[in-house]
């Protein structure tokens, strides 16, 4: 049983488990915002379709990539990732099937919490559901084989779109909803290169077309610098129209995200990219408390 656990720990990444529903949230916030109608009970449905939705993204991502996954040679990456001992599919310490039993049982739960939303929202967020599953099926294996970034740019609007799904489980598709998704999906997009330079010995013995492994270190840290830059001016725009709460978390969110830019672009190395990382992370962290208050206050 422990060993069951520790592998489903590490299939789900448990340890990231709050930013999921954190981030969600924060996108029902602002629709509370906007249209009114304040709920806890549809706080905690909407937590509950954040959390189990995500965890089923990120299991299927480890199972579309089960087999390139085994020729991993360097584990950093892996053990931020993973809280307990590594990737487990590759690993033998859960089976396929068995892991994609576990993708259905959370994306299935998911999937009923969202249908029981009053018309149109659930099939706003059962929509968002469906088309991120797929797009990133389509990132896993796209970016097996391509000479641009087509993976990448498409495959991120999944992420870019998960805080939208949040507010669309109250709100309406409007301009908020569509402000939030060009604040989020640069960043998205920063965030993966970074991810990737960090990963870039792994990608290159999977033979997979990362923004490093298609442009080098240093055409990866101008990636991540030039879409951490779009983020910020978006990001400007959007704190704009939520008040001065939302101003000063953006502006913390900008200084962390700021910070890992530098670090990526002085060391333009994975071991950068790993230092540079928690920061990138911890600025989405802030982000999501600022909507949250800035709605809330």
């Amino acid at each position: 049983m422990r060993e069951t656990l520790a592998a489903l720990a590490d299939l789900t990444r448990a340890h990231f488990f709050f930013v999921w529903p954190l981030l969600f949230c924060s996108g029902l916030a602002l629709a509370f915002e906007n249209y009114g109608g304040f709920s806890w009970e549809l706080i905690g449905r909407a937590a509950l379709i954040g959390l189990l939705g995500f965890e089923a993204g990120l299991v299927l991502n480890d199972y579309v990539d089960r087999e390139y996954d085994r020729r991993d040679i360097n584990g950093s990456l892996t053990r931020y990732w993973r809280p307990v001992a590594g990737r487990p599919i590759p690993e033998g310490r859960i089976s396929p099937r068995a892991a994609f039993a576990v993708f259905l049982a959370l994306a299935g739960s998911a999937a009923a919490l969202a249908a029981t939303l009053p018309a149109p929202h659930n099939l706003y967020v059962l929509g968002i559901m469906g088309y991120s599953y797929l797009v990133e099926y389509f990132y896993q294996t796209k970016k097996r084989r391509q000479t641009l970034p087509v993976a990448q740019v498409i495959g991120r609007t999944d992420f870019a779109l998960f805080p939208v799904a949040g507010y669309l489980v109250h709100g309406s598709p409007d301009t908020t909803a569509l402000l939030f998704f060009l604040f989020f999906y640069p960043w998205t997009l920063a965030h993966l290169a970074a991810n990737d330079i960090a990963d870039v010995a792994n990608d290159r013995a999977r033979g997979m077309a990362t923004v490093p492994v298609l442009y080098g270190m240093a055409g990866a840290a101008r990636w991540v610098l030039g879409f951490s830059a779009v983020h910020g001016a978006i990001a400007l725009v959007f704190a704009l129209t939520l008040g001065p709460v939302a101003i000063a978390g953006f502006a913390a969110g900008l200084t962390l995200l700021g910070a890992a830019n530098y670090i990526i672009l002085r060391g333009k190395s994975p071991a950068a990219a790993m230092r540079a990382l928690p920061l990138v992370h911890i600025a989405v962290v802030v982000y999501a408390v600022a909507i949250i208050a800035a709605a809330a206050l």
